[in-house]
């Protein structure tokens, strides 16, 4: 087959995934395995390579990060059992003053607190940041709505263990470790950025609280913060954090072992993204044990169950699309349409992976598709493939808007209208995927 009609087909299957979602409502994992089917097929794999495609892909990605999503998932809905971020918060309030609280806010929720799954972590923070709006003094909604935003959103595609962060570098074969540290220099510059940039907007008309805001917050009991139900029975905050705060530090610690050339078997063994979290998810349980009723552990480690399962399916099914991609050959053909520039092909990546989120509206599926069609071609251009991640999932946060479920969590849970909420959400957001690749295009230069 012609290079031109691989990449027509390239395009087709790209197109009738998004219909397949969008028009016709079927499950976007379906969807993609209808793609790499299709594409297999009509790129000449034949029926046993197209079907050794998908299982392939869908294997060897469960392998690079199956028990990471479920690890850090349990890990998560443990620590939200115990307290910890209500604690957390409690003591951002006391060491921040108004001017720098929604920063740190938004930095800890994008960084620090990536482990808990994103719904779960927006339900039980958003009653304390609809607090908290009221407390800092002008414009608070205005901060406290696009920190909550910004730090959900962008934690997720950059910081491991975040799921679309742990996707990307499982479908581009990414030491998580090294996607941990990038992604965290380019999650705390994008978040402190941009939310500087929308609270000089918001004082200059841009946030209108008459029409943006509303008196009522939508809090039920069973979303009210920890400290409102009594939390005398819960541990410090110290000891709650301690295991996230540890399996973070072994992550961290390994990535650096190995830019460093620190080899060794214990340091291999520790600073295992895997094993670091699982050591954490042990603390976390060994405390819950010890402070909480057994049934509550129980609630907590049923409901992170449930939340990894319908990640990893469609972390996987993405991963058999990558896989066909890579077969089709897509990555040699695009290859020879680049030059060694290293802005160009980000920048395509950024657009391709914005384009899929504004017709799918998932951010996750639509930044590793875009990772996986054109990661391939990135190496033979001397770009690492950490760019591209991030490069992907930074395009991915572009115009999130009514598709969303997060933008009517947002909206619901705190003081703020729909039309609020298309610009501490959708305006926010979207600026966050223009200004986050300002410092990956650095990276990418320099490193």
């Amino acid at each position: 087959m012609s290079d031109i009609a691989v990449l027509a087909n390239a395009v087709i299957t790209i197109v009738g995934v998004v219909v397949l979602i969008l028009k016709l409502r079927i499950t976007p994992a379906i969807a993609l395995v209808l793609g790499a089917l299709y594409l297999g097929l009509v790129t000449g794999l034949g029926v046993p390579g197209t079907l050794e495609s998908i299982t392939t892909g869908f294997g060897e990605l469960m392998t690079e990060v199956g028990l990471l999503i479920a690890f850090g998932v349990l890990l998560g809905a443990v620590m939200a059992q115990l307290g910890a971020i209500e604690k957390l918060v409690d003591v951002l309030v006391r060491a921040c003053g108004p001017r720098a609280l929604p920063y740190a806010f938004a930095s800890t929720i994008g960084t620090v607190l990536q482990s808990i799954f994103a719904d779960v972590l927006l339900v039980i923070t958003a009653p304390l940041a609809s607090r908290l709006s009221r407390q800092i003094g002008p414009w608070g909604a205005a901060r406290m709505t696009a920190a909550m935003a910004l730090g959900i959103e962008v934690g997720l595609v950059f910081v491991v263990p975040g799921v679309g962060a742990v996707a990307l570098a499982g479908v581009l074969g990414l030491p998580f470790g090294k996607m941990f540290l990038f992604g965290a220099v380019t999650a705390v510059f994008t978040i402190v950025t941009t939310l500087a940039l929308f609270t000089a907007l918001a004082k200059r008309g841009l946030w209108k609280p008459e029409l943006d805001e509303r008196d009522d917050t939508l809090v039920d009991e069973a979303e009210q913060p920890a400290a409102e139900r009594g939390t005398d029975h819960l541990p410090s905050l110290g000891v709650a954090l301690a295991p996230l705060v540890v399996a973070l530090a072994l992550i961290a610690f390994g990535a650096i072992a190995e830019m460093a050339g620190w080899a060794h078997p214990v340091v291999a063994l520790l600073g295992d993204p895997v094993i670091a979290l699982l050591i954490g998810l042990i603390g976390a349980l060994l405390i819950a044990r010890w402070k909480l009723p057994a049934e509550q552990v129980e609630s907590s480690l049923k409901r992170g169950f449930h939340e990894s399962g319908q990640i990893l399916i469609l972390t996987g099914v993405g991963g058999s699309l990558a896989q066909t991609v890579k077969d089709a050959g897509l990555g040699e053909i695009l290859k020879g349409y680049f030059t060694t520039s290293t802005v160009f092909p980000l920048l395509l990546v950024w657009l391709v992976a914005a384009v899929l989120h504004i017709a799918i509206g998932s951010v996750t599926l639509a930044s590793i598709t875009a990772a996986g069609v054109l990661g391939p071609v990135m190496p033979a251009l001397g770009i690492d493939p950490v760019f591209v991640a991030l490069a992907a999932g930074a395009g991915s946060l572009f115009a999130i808007h009514a598709t969303s479920n997060t933008f009517w969590l947002l909206q619901t849970l705190l003081p703020q209208t729909t039309r609020g909420a298309l610009k501490s959400c959708t305006f926010a957001v979207s600026c966050a995927s223009v200004l986050a690749m300002l410092p990956i295009q650095l990276m990418a230069l320099v490193f």
